[in-house]
């Protein structure tokens, strides 16, 4: 199901963010020297990076079509790069598209550069109070077993009904579920439980409406082009992750973690109005003898 393949590579990025994360504070319980701590962390996140680097070089699979063009020079090159910037741009609905790349995970974008220091800043400040290796253990553990489910049930669900049959019930699935910080910021529960719980309905909603997001890039860049278009995909979604987060802190420090996550699902109207504007095939998703 390439719904499900498509939101792996999500889950793998969290998932190993999480775990590092419980290294480091657990590291820090039994040493008690965060430099030390973190330090060591690295150390295994750079093996992590060789460990993927050498399997991708000996293991990972190549599709038949991928082998050098016959003929290169720089000025072929220059040409097909301008030219693939260009078609991309003159693709049908490319204003809808990117407006939808940006602003279809406003809320998220913001809700993820404050999520953490929420659970670990202290009760005074309005967090949660949560030590670093319990947060490590509620995003890298439980909210992947979230995510993980709610990706999957997006992919099945699309593969049997198609992505313009799911599509609003995965908006509703990506935005109510943020709801679950506010409740938490005004009731500062002390049951590491019930966070667990909370954490988990926030991720299982995400991975369930992410999955619409994923699909619908694959859906704008099919057609000629369409690694690279995918590519600049990619970038537009980086870059709708990117601009509000560094406005997240400053926003926070004005408004509070409660008026900080009211603002959030105020946010949500965006989601809701790029989604209301896309065009997709009845049939684009859905799973065929062929795929």
């Amino acid at each position: 199901f390439v719904g499900i393949r498509s939101t792996f590579y999500r889950i793998a990025t969290i998932a190993g963010q999480g775990l590092l994360i419980m290294l480091a504070g657990r590291l820090e319980t039994v040493t008690g020297n965060i430099p030390y701590a973190w330090s060591i962390t690295f150390f295994v996140l750079a093996g992590i990076f060789l460990a993927v680097w050498l399997y991708h070089r000996f293991i990972l699979p190549h599709p038949a079509a991928d082998h050098p063009a016959k003929e290169v020079s720089a000025s072929g090159l220059m040409k097909e790069f301008f030219t693939t910037f260009t078609t991309f741009f003159q693709k049908k609905h490319a204003t809808v598209a990117i407006a939808f790349m940006l602003l279809y995970r406003l809320p998220e974008a913001q809700l993820a550069k404050m999520g953490i220091p929420f659970l670990l800043d202290p009760i005074e400040k309005g967090g949660l109070g949560l030590t670093t290796e319990e947060v490590g253990f509620v995003q890298g553990t439980v909210g992947i077993i979230g995510l993980t489910l709610g990706g999957i049930l997006g992919g099945i669900a699309v593969a049997r009904g198609g992505l313009k049959r799911w599509l609003w019930p995965m908006v509703w699935a990506i935005s109510l579920p943020d709801f679950v910080y506010v409740y938490l910021s005004y009731a500062q529960p002390d049951s590491l439980l019930f966070v667990n719980i909370c954490i988990f309905i926030e991720q299982f909603g995400y991975g369930f409406g992410f999955t619409a997001y994923m699909l619908y890039l694959i859906y704008f860049a099919d057609g000629e082009h369409k690694t690279a278009h995918y590519a600049i995909c990619t970038a537009f979604m980086a870059l709708g992750m990117m601009i509000p987060g560094m406005a997240a802190g400053w926003l926070q420090e004005h408004l509070g973690y409660n008026h900080f996550f009211i603002w959030i699902m105020i946010c949500c109207i965006a989601t809701f109005g790029v989604t209301a504007l896309l065009k997709i095939h009845p049939e684009f998703g859905k799973k065929t003898l062929k795929s």
